[in-house]
């Protein structure tokens, strides 16, 4: 291990829990600082996201993620949160793409903590437009956004692009990136996120509580689909022809599989149809993060930050996100430096 800027104690604060369940579980504890293994670096952590994903890992569901190698009866990471923006103190051997005081943001495992070790190869540099709460709020929700609007469905020119959930963490960086490819976007939230949703860049904003989009009789030549519960057929019947479903993500279903059930039957389904009908896990690596990065610095993209809590309100965020508290996304702030 390489260090100029070791920390100048051996012990941190970190949310953490020993079994799963609601935000009472996650306690602020006082843990070792970790050490870098060859490959990864260790980071001042400077601020960390709050998503979807967090509340999946603390209360085990659906169960499925618990077959997965999560943990059955309690997690095998105790430490909340993966979005991580912060300083590089320490690296371990091997490491090529960072050196101490490089200022980064990623994907890691426990970022809820005033130190995190991290792989090199799901970091990037810290995009200059960016203080630490935006930088830590783009990774997961943006990798996911960005693989959906350029990966999957190739958003091109003129077209017409659905985003449903547009007011959330996901559905925010799909609404500006799919603009940035020059579609014309139609957003669906409640009506008291609408001036946010404009604000992302969508040309036409539905109040889904007033508005069944799936009704409408408009056809869209894509959908990306944050909200994770308008059943299949309905989404199909405004989809063109030969048009683009992208199913992100799943917050309903059964305790078992949750939204993953509708995701399975869509791709199954696609076999038989000529509109293409996907889903996906993004991919936290370096080349989509520093494109992401790079979109940010030329403007297309900016983050969709409205709320910051301290480490010790960390609890509070996940409850605020689940209840719908929250427009866009939020940032859990360790270092108030910014």
């Amino acid at each position: 291990m390489t260090t100029e800027e070791a920390p100048d104690t051996h012990t941190m604060r970190a949310i953490a829990q020993d079994c799963y369940g609601s935000s009472e579980v996650l306690a602020t504890t006082t843990r070792a600082v970790p050490t870098p293994a060859p490959g990864q670096v260790l980071v001042r952590v400077r601020a960390a996201g709050v998503d979807r994903g967090v509340w999946h890992l603390m209360t085990g569901r659906p169960y499925l993620i618990r077959v997965l190698g999560f943990g059955f009866r309690r997690p095998k990471r105790p430490v909340a949160g993966s979005d991580v923006a912060g300083t590089v103190v320490a690296v371990g051997s091997d490491v090529t793409r960072f050196a101490v005081g490089d200022e980064v943001f990623g994907v890691t495992n426990g970022s809820f903590a005033e130190y995190v070790v991290a792989s090199e190869n799901t970091l990037a540099p810290a995009p200059r437009a960016m203080d630490a709460a935006e930088s830590a709020v783009l990774a997961v929700s943006g990798l996911t956004a960005q693989h959906a609007v350029e990966d999957v469905a190739d958003v091109r020119p003129g077209q017409r692009v659905l985003v449903l959930g547009a007011s959330g963490g996901v559905g925010s960086y799909a609404v500006q990136l799919a603009v940035a490819h020059g579609a014309v976007v139609t957003g669906v939230a409640s009506g008291a996120k609408a001036d946010h949703v404009r604000d992302m860049g969508a040309a036409h904003v539905v109040d889904y509580r007033t508005t069944d989009i799936t009704a409408s009789g408009d056809l869209f030549d894509v959908i990306i689909d944050t909200g994770g519960n308008t059943p299949l057929r309905r989404l199909r019947r405004i989809l063109a022809p030969e048009g683009t479903l992208v199913i992100v993500g799943g917050e309903h279903g059964g305790a078992l599989t949750g939204g993953m059930g509708r995701q399975i039957a869509a791709s199954l389904l696609s076999r038989f149809t000529a509109q293409t009908l996907a889903f996906f896990i993004a991919p936290a690596k370096t080349e989509p993060l520093e494109r992401l990065a790079a979109r940010v610095d030329a403007g297309a993209v900016r983050a969709p930050l409205t709320r910051r809590y301290p480490l010790t309100d960390a609890p509070r965020a996940i409850d605020d996100l689940t209840a719908g508290r929250i427009t866009g996304k939020a940032a859990v702030v360790i270092d108030e430096s910014d």
